[in-house]
């Protein structure tokens, strides 16, 4: 290659080269920003629990023969956790199928944060769920996913019969918890200030219900929880942030709560 061709192939890379500069410049400051005073996630001993939650959870694992038969089987989507995928949902999808509900992924794979895009696409997949059965559907969503859920009910009530969320920051500062500088690093924007949702407290027009624990290692229960007026009810459960997905308790009261439908 010619010094010449050289000199016009570093001109056309130059650009693209700046851009990514400042996506990693603007994505280090996110990072870098402070904690509010007096807002902060759950304890380090609650972290580092998790893993306990995990293996023990599933060392005690019911089968799912000892699924009791659902008195009004209902449509369920089941909406994954930031950076998890519909996978990790897969025992409690198992579960409420052997009850007798038909239970439907989000239909994106990873969850790696709200776009306008991808929100534009649940919303669609909600929509044609709800012509294709002829019935509301139930959202179950994991952390985040509890606040696509959330966000998606806002916009379109008619479609959605009830949502449960699993540990999902909704109430309170979006920074009470171990992630957020996580979230900012893979996703480019701050949990104060997403693409796509409004007032994240704000609750539904639909029946909306809250799994949290006290126990919860990621998310602080304050926010999992919410405030009187932000859910319709709060449901407290003692597994981790991770055993939500699959413990035999979170999947317990989501099962109850589709037979209150």
């Amino acid at each position: 290659m010619s010094r010449t061709d050289r000199s016009r192939s570093q001109s056309r890379h130059a650009p693209q080269v700046a851009e990514l500069f400042d996506a990693l410049k603007m994505r280090a400051a996110l990072v870098g920003e402070t904690q509010p005073n007096g807002v902060h996630g759950p304890a380090l001993k609650h972290m580092f629990g998790e893993l306990q939650f995990v293996t023990s959870a599933l060392r005690r694992a019911r089968p799912v023969t000892e699924i009791e038969p659902a008195q009004a089987p209902r449509v369920v989507m089941l909406l994954p956790g930031f950076g998890t995928h519909p996978a990790r949902l897969k025992r409690m999808a198992t579960h409420l199928e052997a009850a007798g509900h038909t239970v439907k992924r989000w239909g994106q794979g990873f969850n790696f944060g709200p776009t306008p895009e991808n929100f534009e696409l649940l919303t669609k997949r909600v929509l044609a769920l709800h012509r294709r059965y002829g019935e509301k559907i139930v959202l179950v969503g994991w952390s985040l996913g509890g606040i696509f859920a959330r966000e998606v009910a806002k916009c379109q009530p008619e479609a959605v019969a009830k949502v449960v969320t699993m540990g999902s920051p909704f109430s309170g500062s979006p920074k009470a918890n171990n992630v957020w500088r996580i979230y900012h690093l893979i996703t480019g924007h701050s949990v104060e200030n997403p693409p796509v949702v409004g007032n994240i407290s704000e609750k539904p027009p639909v029946p909306t219900v809250a799994l949290w624990s006290a126990c919860d290692g990621i998310v602080s229960p304050r926010s999992s929880c919410g405030r009187a007026g932000e859910r319709d009810k709060a449901v407290a459960l003692r597994c981790g942030h991770l055993g939500f997905a699959y413990s035999d308790e979170a999947i317990d009261a989501v099962l109850r709560e589709l037979e209150t439908v």
